[in-house]
């Protein structure tokens, strides 16, 4: 069986219009040649649809069982084809990231909701999670692409740099560091540390840079997230060391944060995604506008 589109709104029309001359202008084709798709449809289906003599058309009562149906199927069949106008033109979808928790709460945010101002048929759904959880999502599928720092090479998985992230101590505004900018690894061994959990990418940058000057870091406090490090300073239970791009110190005014002088301290951020896949046209859309952002955020 072979039934054409061409043939179910050519039926669809008839029915509806009850003239094939009414039919053909509406279809813009010719009497004959809507004549013919009928008869083609009827031979498909071996049901007669049409009761024809010279001076008018009925529907069949099998055509008239039918007639319900084969509009719903044009109807879902315009439903797709506008979905698919809309993907190609980058102007409806949806999009799955996954990014670390400091860039989720940072510029994922505001890239999103800027983002949505100009494409406001594209949904962006964000997932935040540590490096490894982004890697495992990419590899299941779940999200399109991951915003995460650069980690060890992977060969299922592509990384594009997006910009670098430099990590600061973060002390009360009141710490003897005062108002020092520039401190050396070998000076905040002298006050207990507040460094993240070792499962995060921060934490490893941290340890590679102070094995780089011969040194152990020993926390006192290992959190999990930004907030809970940040509030422990605040409580003077250490000092932290955080990417300078996270949402919690932006307008702490009763925080400081440090330059550290080494350049270990310093993480590319980009955009990794599972090698030989291809994005959506929306995903596509929305990578290459965190790319123009990105040259701005960091």
């Amino acid at each position: 069986m072979n039934i054409t589109l061409r043939q179910l709104q050519a039926f669809c029309t008839v029915a509806r219009l009850g003239s094939f001359t009414k039919a053909a202008g509406v279809l813009h084709t010719t009497q004959p040649a809507l004549s013919v798709q009928i008869s083609q449809l009827e031979d498909s289906l071996g049901l007669k649809l049409f009761d024809r003599t010279t001076r008018a058309v009925a529907i069949t009562s099998v055509g008239r069982e039918l007639l319900p149906r084969a509009e719903r199927t044009l109807a879902e069949l315009s439903g797709i084809m506008d979905s698919a106008n809309g993907m190609s033109s980058r102007n409806v979808g949806r999009v799955v990231v996954a990014a670390l928790p400091s860039v989720a709460s940072s510029f994922m945010p505001e890239a999103m909701a800027t983002f949505r101002a100009s494409h406001p048929g594209i949904e962006v759904i964000l997932r935040d999670g540590l490096g490894g959880a982004i890697s495992e999502l990419l590899r299941t599928g779940e999200v399109d692409f991951g915003v995460t720092a650069e980690g060890a090479a992977d060969a299922e998985l592509d990384f594009t740099v997006l910009g670098a992230d430099e990590m600061v101590a973060v002390t009360p505004a009141d710490h003897p560091l005062g108002k020092t900018k520039r401190v050396s690894v070998e000076a905040l061994l002298e006050w207990p540390l507040v460094l993240m959990s070792r499962d995060s990418s921060v934490r490893r940058l941290v340890d590679h840079a102070f094995a780089e000057r011969g040194h152990l870091a020993n926390p006192v406090q290992e959190p999990v997230y930004m907030s809970t490090a940040v509030a422990m300073v605040r409580a003077g239970l250490g000092v932290a060391i955080l990417p300078s791009s996270a949402s919690e110190l932006r307008g702490a005014e009763d925080l400081v944060s440090h330059h550290i002088a080494h350049r270990g301290m310093r993480r590319q951020v980009g955009i990794v995604l599972r090698r030989g896949r291809s994005l959506s046209p929306a995903a596509e859309e929305f990578e290459a506008f965190l790319r123009s952002m990105a040259r701005r955020w960091f």
